[in-house]
């Protein structure tokens, strides 16, 4: 009977950021995932450098390091937080950790992560065309605005009373017998 992996506190596709334009997971979660300290990730990946080119990983600009600490609420440098900007794995950066790191769990989790990416990618996919109908929707709405606000201008012009009339109401005497 194969043995099934713990259950994860946190769900892998909601650790999944997407920085630089790129669907990443930082080190601090993939070292979690795959059940080792980031440290140790991190001698793993920097001993075998030759495996993570540029698109698989990348380390945070210390701008990005600082924004990401606001949003997710990390401690600073001066408070024992981390003395580097942290990596950032893309699917295939993810993949390669396992390899790396080869131990049973990190192979059992990669499954899990490379799932969750797919995921994330059918997810946006869907997105994307959500999107492109709202806007096809958006631009029928602008043409039938225009088409209703003719319509009631038309209706409005008809609704304007004629001006008086030239005739006049009653008998009247044939010219010139007055």
């Amino acid at each position: 009977m194969p043995r099934r992996p713990a259950q994860l506190a946190i769900p892998v596709e909601s650790r999944i950021l997407i920085l630089r334009h790129q669907r990443v997971i930082l080190d601090s979660d993939l070292a979690e995932l795959y059940g080792v300290t980031v440290k140790r990730l991190n001698q793993q990946v920097n001993r075998n450098q030759e495996r993570f080119p540029a698109d698989f990983m990348f380390r945070l600009s210390a701008k990005e390091d600082e924004i990401l600490r606001l949003q997710i609420a990390t401690s600073s440098k001066r408070h024992g937080g981390r003395r580097y900007p942290p990596y950032a794995f893309t699917e295939h950066g993810a993949i390669m950790a396992a390899t790396v790191l080869n131990s049973e769990r990190a192979v059992e989790m990669s499954v899990f992560v490379v799932r969750a990416f797919v995921r994330m990618r059918e997810m946006l996919a869907k997105n994307r065309l959500l999107a492109a109908k709202i806007d096809e929707l958006d631009r029928r709405l602008e043409t039938h605005d225009a088409s209703i606000q003719d319509i009631i201008e038309a209706i409005k012009e008809l609704m304007v009373p004629e001006g008086p009339s030239k005739r006049k109401i009653g008998f009247q005497l044939p010219p010139g017998k007055a």
